[in-house]
């Protein structure tokens, strides 16, 4: 690096004769940050990138309003006696090192525990100890490192989108030069020689240089700095055939008006400009769209119980809670709103929110965050404010909880970009070597017009606006997907392995008898609290069958999964779950599923549930026989085995008496023989299986508990509709194939008027924002189409 050159942001540091390590630095600020990188073992920040960082800015006094406690409250997602998690914008993040440091921050000072980057929306999320370290020093330690938060408390929310208005203003530069660029060409082309005379010759051809120096220097930086990264890591990424045709263009237009042998091509060259910035303007108002379209609308189907004035009890959808609603929260369920314990024991996991499994213990009149699950039976709570459904959006796509899956449709994608981008520049130069052999003249030309006229970018747009199209079709159709990405994974599984309970069984439409001691009123009143805490299928479904009892304070509640509950009140304990579980011996063959109950260690009798399928079962599973291996895999014990050999196809697999760590195995197993498996589950015993499949799916019905391991949440009522929405995901896929070849045609089309000549730069310029604009038109129209047809 040159000596006149800033070492840590690049700016001119020759009058600033600052010297330190051998690296000149243009500021005392720059040589500050550098020492500390260095001190912090953080020296790799300047490997990444060459000068990425940012001029830190005197800031004193500045942050002062951060001291002011109403006003961090509002700026915070959470807040507890020792953590507090912030989302800051931060306008500088451009890069590879910009990610690097960002989230290496916990070596910068101890008391950050993490921080994550997003880098499409240019934030970082982060973690910190509050009790060491203040929301107002972690902001002044990011703006001297040149990471200076954008903070503005007008109209500040969680998850603003802050708009950036650098494209729009390329995209006026690029525009106002091509009209001035296209006028000052007329007289030229038409050749007025009345007006054209030699006097106005070059004032107008360097007119047009002029206006078109800003067009390359400014509107079109970013795709030199894209090609230039690229090739510094040795990838031939799709800006790097735009950025040589741009620079073919440039210098020769430029030469020909020094040497007067012509005007050169300045009109196609900010027409070119132009319309890749309108396409790329294009492209960022869709994705605005669809992702404030996900945002606004509800994509978690998830039910939260409301206690009424009559206390009663009835299910509302999450964004239905308004301020000053008094809501039961079950064990394993998610708090969806910000609220205040009113009723009951809480002990809270907020892993969800800060990543960290620890849990905190909350006492009535102590203030609980969304976000939070609780883990020791039923609490009741006060709401202090309506839900954010984005906010729930934003705990389910954390990415603390990313997994290894593979995402493999984006490389895909790539690696065409990169044979694309090999392909076209050999083209380029094979027929410019031919044409300066036979024909000088027509040799520049075709050069330009084959770079521009097999611009990639129409099989850059094919994947994202398709799989985001599908997105939004399939919640409409209440399929909730984490991410884009879960549509391709879905489109490949070839095994699609089900939990019995609650997933392929109707709940509301169980029928449910008991057998053994009658129950007094006490013992009724405390199973009716105890199943009042709890959220499997099982327990829910007896609950509301149980006439209605005095509700108690449990003085002690655990539930083991897969297993069954037990609880205490006073001098009263209960066990609610399988024999085993409760230490009794079945002595006659159980032909359905029950639940056993004990009293103080004394054996009362069992509740047995009849079991009804969801509709639509029978005929779902023999549809995807014909394409997938089907599996059951249920923790509960073989009596539905009979019934469900006759419901379902043969060579289903019927597996029973299976705990989650079995599940997780089962699959696990699987995978390493090659299968790719969709497992549909109910979300609560199904974590680590919903978790290591290739595709989890909870199913919703009317519960409030979901995982982030799972990859989509379906609405019960759509339980039948499985084999559409995978049908919809490979419809999807074959959509993007589809695009491929057009813009495969396309191309080999353009490049045979490109290579013979007789294709002008300029109408190579019009053609091909044309081209990204039809594959946008195409995947839309096509999706659309198809969303109807499965309705």
């Amino acid at each position: 690096m040159s000596k006149n050159t800033c070492f840590h942001c690049g700016l001119d540091a020759a009058s600033a004769k600052i010297t330190f390590d051998d690296k000149a630095f243009c500021c005392n600020g720059c040589q500050t940050v550098y020492q500390i990188f260095s001190e912090n073992d953080l020296s790799c920040y300047y490997d990444l990138q060459d000068s990425p960082g940012a001029t830190p800015k005197d800031i004193e006094g500045k942050y002062n309003f951060l001291e002011n406690t109403k006003i961090v409250e509002q700026l915070l997602e959470f807040n507890n006696a020792t953590t507090q998690i912030v989302t800051l914008y931060i306008p500088h993040i451009h890069c590879s090192s910009c990610i690097w440091i960002l989230e290496n921050l916990n070596k910068l000072h101890p008391n950050i525990s993490s921080s994550i980057v997003n880098f499409g929306k240019k934030t970082v999320r982060i973690n910190f100890n509050i009790e060491l370290l203040s929301l107002k020093e972690l902001v002044i330690l990011l703006s001297s490192i040149g990471y200076e938060p954008f903070i503005s408390l007008d109209d500040y929310s969680v998850g603003k989108k802050h708009i950036n208005r650098t494209l729009i203003y390329k995209l006026g530069v690029a525009g106002f030069a091509f009209g001035n660029v296209m006028f000052l060409s007329f007289p030229e082309y038409f050749q007025v020689n009345e007006f054209w005379l030699e006097q106005f010759k070059p004032l107008f051809r360097w007119l047009m240089f002029a206006f078109s120096v800003p067009v390359v220097f400014y509107s079109a930086q970013d795709y030199f700095i894209s090609a230039y990264k690229g090739l510094r890591t040795n990838i031939l990424n799709i800006d790097v055939p735009i950025v040589v045709g741009v620079t073919v263009l440039f210098i020769r237009s430029t030469a020909d008006i020094i040497i007067n042998t012509g005007s050169g091509f300045f009109d196609s060259l900010t027409g070119l400009i132009f319309f890749l910035l309108l396409g790329k303007f294009f492209q960022q108002k869709t994705y605005s769209f669809l992702s404030f379209e996900r945002d606004y609308k509800s994509y978690f189907p998830i039910g939260i119980t409301k206690i009424t004035n009559d206390n009663e009890e009835e299910s509302i959808q999450v964004y239905d809670i308004k301020k000053g609603d008094r809501l039961l929260i079950r064990n394993e369920e998610l708090i969806p709103v910000d609220c205040i314990l009113i009723k009951g024991s809480a002990r809270i996991d907020y892993s969800f929110v800060t990543g960290e499994s620890k849990t905190v213990s909350k006492q009535s009149g102590d203030k609980l965050f969304a976000g939070g699950k609780q883990l020791y039976g039923s609490i009741e709570v006060d709401v202090l404010k309506s839900v954010e459904q984005s906010y729930l959006t934003q705990l389910w796509s954390n990415d603390v909880f990313k997994n290894d899956k593979e995402l493999s449709f984006t490389n895909i994608t790539n690696k065409i970009s990169k044979r694309f981008t090999i392909t076209i520049l050999s083209i380029a130069f094979l027929a410019t070597s031919f044409w300066l052999m036979f024909d000088s003249s027509k040799a520049l030309n075709v050069f330009t017009s084959v770079l521009i006229i097999a611009c990639p970018c129409a099989i850059a747009l094919a994947a994202p606006f398709t799989l985001g199209n599908i997105l939004r079709i399939l919640g409409k159709k209440k399929f909730y997907l984490k991410n884009a990405s879960v549509i391709e994974q879905l489109s490949k599984i070839n095994t699609i392995i089900f939990d019995k309970t609650g997933t392929i069984t109707a709940n509301k439409e169980t029928t449910i008898n008991y057998e053994g001691l009658e129950l007094s009123k006490n013992e009724e009143s405390l199973l009716k609290s105890t199943l009042r805490g709890s959220n499997h299928p099982l327990s829910r479904s007896l609950y509301q069958l149980l006439n209605q009892n005095d509700i108690v304070t449990l003085d002690a509640y655990e539930e083991h999964l897969g297993k069954g509950i037990t609880a205490s009140y006073k001098n009263e304990n209960i066990k609610v779950g399988s024999a085993s579980f409760i230490g009794h011996s079945a002595h006659t063959a159980t032909l359905n599923t029950s639940v056993h109950v004990s009293t103080n260690n004394t054996y009362k009798g069992k509740f047995t549930f009849y079991n009804t399928y969801r509709k639509g079962l029978s005929q779902l599973f023999n549809t995807l026989k014909k394409e997938f291996d089907l599996v059951i895999l249920s923790g509960d014990n073989s009596g539905e085995k009979e019934n469900l050999t006759k419901l379902l196809p043969t060579k289903t697999k019927l597996l029973f008496d299976q705990k989650p760590e079995d599940k997780l195995e089962y699959i696990k197993y699987h995978q390493s023989e090659g299968a790719n498996v969709l497992m549909i589950g109910d979300g609560l015993n199904d974590a680590g299986a919903l978790a290591q499949s290739n595709v989890g799916i909870a199913i919703s019905e009317n519960v409030n508990v979901f995982s982030p391991a799972c990859d989509a949440i379906l609405d019960a009522s759509k339980f039948n509709q499985l084999y559409h929405y995978i049908n919809i995901s490979k419809s999807a896929i074959k959509i993007i194939k589809w695009s491929f070849l057009l813009s495969f045609i396309y191309n080999c089309i353009g490049l045979y008027f490109a290579i013979t000549g007789q294709l002008a730069p300029v109408v190579a310029a019009i053609l091909m924002p044309l081209s990204s604009i039809s594959i946008v038109a195409f995947t839309t129209i096509a999706t659309n189409i198809l969303g109807r047809k499965f309705e």
